[in-house]
C-alpha cells in the first residue's frame, strides 16, 4: 500500500512541475519584453548608438540637439576651411567660401534620426544594445561650375601629352632625340577627394595630393635606333610654275609631313597628317580644276606634294594601300606616276611593310619638293626601279559651236582638249644586282577630254580668220596649260616636266 501511494504522489507532481516551469518562462519573457520595450522607448526620441554624421558622433542626441551640434560645426567653421591640392610643382588652394557651399543639416539629421526606427522591436533593441554603427554623409550643395573650373585649371597644368622620339637629319648625320613621357590627371578621383574633404574636414585645411597617370610615348629612341641611312628619294619642281598662293600651299603641306616616323605596320594617311586645307590653317585660294572646269579654291598645289611623296614611297619598296590618279596626266611626273588627293573624298595612303621603322624627310625650299625615306642600311642593297609604259593613246576631239556674238572667223577656246592614255607602271626590285621581283603597280586610264571651241558667225565686213585648233595634251611635250583632276586640291597653273637629273632612279617616257 505504501508503494502504491508514493507512485501516485510522484505522478501528480510531474504536471505541477511542468506548469511551474512554463509559468517561470512566461514571467521571464514578460520581464524581458517589458525591459526591451522600455529600452526601445527610451531611445524613441533620440538618435541610436553608433550613428555618426561624417565624423561627428550623434548617439543619444535628439533632433534639435543634433542640429545644433552640426550647425555650430559646419555653419560657423565652414568659411574658415580650405582645400590645398598639391601637384609636383605647385599648390592650388580652394577656399570653401569661393564655391558657395551650403550644408543641408535638417535633411541629414532626419536621416540620422530615422536610422533603425523602421524595424521590429527586437531589431531595434539589438541596434541599441549591440550597435554596428552607421555613418551618414552630410548633404550639401555647392557651385559646381566654380569647382569644375578649379579642377580644370589643375588639369591644364598637370596634363602633358607624351612626345615621341624624333630624328634630326643634317646631311649624312642622323641624330635621335629621346622621347618624353606624358602625364594625365586623374580628375575624377581628385573631385571625389575634394568633395569628401568638403563633408568631413571642417575648420581645418585639407591637403590633397593629386593622382597622376603616366603616359608612355609610342615611338621611343630604342624603337627608331635602327634608322641609319637613306633608302629612297624623289624631287619635283614647282618654283617655276607656281603662283605665290600655290607655292604657299605646297610649303604648308610639305612641312606637315616632314619628320613623320612610321613603325613597322603603321599606315600613313595623307589627309590625316596634312589635315584639312582651310584658310584658318594658312591655306590660300589658288586655281583648281574641278572636273573639266577651272575655278578658284583652297588647296591648289597639294596634289604635287602627294605625287612626289608617292614616288619616293614607291622607290623605298613600300606598298601604297590607297592611291588615285588624276583625270589627266600630271606634267611634273611621268604619266601614270601621279597621286591625287581631296580632303574628305580622296586620300593617299601607304603602309610600312618593311621590318624596320622609316623616317620621312620633306623639304620644299628652292622651289622644289623633295621627299627622302630613311630606314636601316640593310635595305641599301635593294634597288627599286619604277617604269611607266604607255600602251594606248586615245586622241581627243574638237567640238565647234557657232556663236553669233563673236565676229565671223574669230574663235574662243572654251575647253582645251586632252589626249587620253592607257598606261602601266611596273616596279622592278633588284638585290645585290639580281632581279628578285617585277610586278604591276597600276594600270591607269586617263580618259580623253574633248575640246570645245566657239566660232564666230557675226558678219563684220572684216577679213575672216582661220580657226585655230588647240593642241591636245602630250605627256612628252611642255604643256601650255595645267592638267585637270577630280580633286579640289588639284593644281591648274602651268606645269613643266620635272628635271630628272637629280634622281637617277626616275624613268622618263
Amino acid at each position: 500500500m505504501i508503494n502504491v501511494k508514493r507512485t501516485l504522489e510522484n505522478r501528480l507532481k510531474l504536471p505541477f512541475r511542468g506548469v511551474v516551469a512554463l509559468i517561470s518562462i512566461i514571467v521571464v519573457l514578460a520581464v524581458f519584453f517589458i525591459y526591451q520595450y522600455n529600452v526601445v522607448k527610451s531611445w524613441s526620441n533620440r538618435i541610436y548608438p553608433g550613428v555618426k554624421v561624417e565624423k561627428q558622433d550623434l548617439a543619444g542626441k535628439s533632433k534639435e540637439q543634433a542640429k545644433e551640434i552640426l550647425r555650430e560645426k559646419y555653419i560657423g567653421e565652414v568659411y574658415k576651411s580650405s582645400v590645398n591640392v598639391k601637384t609636383d610643382d605647385r599648390n592650388y588652394i580652394l577656399d570653401y567660401n569661393k564655391i558657395n557651399i551650403k550644408y543641408n543639416i535638417d535633411e541629414t539629421v532626419n536621416q540620422a534620426f530615422n536610422y533603425g526606427k523602421n524595424v521590429n522591436m527586437l531589431e531595434k533593441f539589438k541596434l541599441i544594445k549591440f550597435p554596428t554603427g552607421a555613418v551618414i554623409r552630410l548633404k550639401f550643395t555647392y557651385d559646381k561650375k566654380t569647382l569644375d573650373n578649379f579642377l580644370s585649371d589643375i588639369q591644364k597644368s598637370v596634363d602633358k601629352e607624351p612626345l615621341d622620339a624624333q630624328l634630326i637629319v643634317n646631311g649624312d648625320n642622323l641624330k635621335v632625340v629621346k622621347e618624353k613621357n606624358g602625364r594625365k590627371l586623374q580628375k575624377d578621383k581628385l573631385q571625389k577627394d575634394v568633395l569628401t574633404a568638403l563633408g568631413e574636414n571642417i575648420g581645418v585645411n585639407t591637403n590633397i595630393k593629386t593622382s597622376v597617370k603616366l603616359l608612355n610615348a609610342r615611338i621611343t629612341a630604342k624603337k627608331i635606333s635602327s634608322i641609319n641611312t637613306k633608302i629612297s628619294a624623289y624631287t619635283t619642281d614647282y618654283g617655276s610654275i607656281s603662283s605665290y598662293e600655290r607655292a604657299n600651299n605646297i610649303e604648308l603641306a610639305t612641312s606637315s609631313i616632314n619628320g613623320k616616323i612610321l613603325l613597322p605596320g603603321d599606315e600613313f594617311s595623307f589627309n590625316k597628317v596634312v589635315g584639312e586645307r582651310t584658310a584658318e590653317r594658312g591655306y590660300m585660294s589658288a586655281p583648281v580644276i574641278i572636273g573639266n572646269q577651272v575655278d578658284s579654291g583652297l588647296g591648289g598645289g597639294i596634289c604635287q606634294v602627294s605625287t612626289t611623296l608617292y614616288n619616293a614611297v614607291l622607290r623605298a619598296n613600300i606598298k601604297s594601300t590607297q592611291r588615285s590618279h588624276h583625270t589627266m596626266p600630271s606634267h611634273y611626273v611621268p604619266v601614270g606616276m601621279d597621286a591625287t588627293v581631296d580632303y574628305g573624298n580622296i586620300d593617299y595612303k601607304f603602309k610600312n611593310t618593311l621590318k624596320y621603322p622609316i623616317y620621312i624627310f620633306a623639304d620644299s625650299s628652292g622651289g622644289a619638293i623633295t621627299f627622302e625615306i630613311y630606314s636601316n642600311s640593310e635595305l641599301s642593297n635593294i634597288v627599286t626601279d619604277i617604269s611607266s609604259k604607255v600602251y594606248q593613246k586615245v586622241d581627243a576631239k574638237l567640238e565647234y559651236q557657232n556663236d553669233s556674238s563673236l565676229p565671223e572667223g574669230q574663235t574662243e577656246v572654251m575647253q582645251a582638249p586632252s589626249t587620253g592614255y592607257r598606261v602601266k607602271v611596273i616596279k622592278t626590285v633588284t638585290k645585290d644586282g639580281k632581279v628578285i621581283s617585277s610586278e604591276l603597280i597600276s594600270d591607269d586610264y586617263y580618259e580623253p577630254i574633248n575640246g570645245i571651241v566657239k566660232r564666230g558667225t557675226q558678219k563684220q565686213g572684216t577679213q575672216k580668220q582661220e580657226p585655230q585648233s588647240p593642241e591636245t595634251n602630250n605627256p612628252n611635250q611642255e604643256p601650255d596649260d595645267s592638267i585637270s583632276t577630280d580633286s579640289k586640291d588639284s593644281e591648274t597653273t602651268v606645269e613643266t616636266n620635272v628635271d630628272n637629273s637629280t634622281d637617277p632612279e626616275k624613268q622618263d617616257n
